[in-house]
């Protein structure tokens, strides 16, 4: 059970790296300190990901009660399970406190709306500021996930 998990896992993150979120693509490199760099430039993305992946599973399509999905699976060489909670929020397409669902990519495609913004007033005198936009709901609900504080800007 452990190795077939782990055997799963490893599967799992290679076509992430080759082919959903990460797309990393074949390397050229042909000096070996290069090939090393890249290989774990690639395994540091991964990891970085996954720890995303596990922080932000309430908001995510992903299961996030592993525990009543392996008890509702009949025997170790059965399929596995999905949990009723994870299904409840695959059906409403929304967690438990009325966010929408995302997948991976499409919750950091929300992320990637904050900016920083350099604002130059015209007024004489009157020095440059930098404002950071204001975050939706969804977007305080990852911060507070994933234990990150925005600077406060307006």
């Amino acid at each position: 059970m452990r190795a077939y998990k782990r055997l799963s896992a490893v599967e799992r993150a290679f076509r992430s790296l080759k082919t959903v979120d990460l797309k990393v693509r074949p390397v050229f490199h042909h000096a070996a300190n290069r090939v090393r760099a890249h290989v774990f430039l690639c395994m540091l993305a991964y990891y970085v990901e996954w720890h995303l992946r596990e922080r932000l599973k309430p908001l995510l399509f992903d299961d996030d009660d592993p525990a009543a999905a392996e008890a509702a699976r009949a025997s170790i060489v059965a399929p596995a399970q999905v949990s009723a909670a994870a299904k409840e929020k695959a059906r409403r397409k929304r967690t438990a406190n009325g966010h929408p669902v995302h997948s991976f990519r499409t919750l950091l495609g929300d992320l990637a709306t904050i900016a920083r913004n350099r604002v130059v007033p015209r007024l004489p005198g009157a020095e440059p500021f930098e404002v950071l936009t204001r975050p939706t709901a969804l977007q305080r609900e990852v911060f507070k996930l994933l234990g990150v504080r925005l600077e406060r800007s307006q």
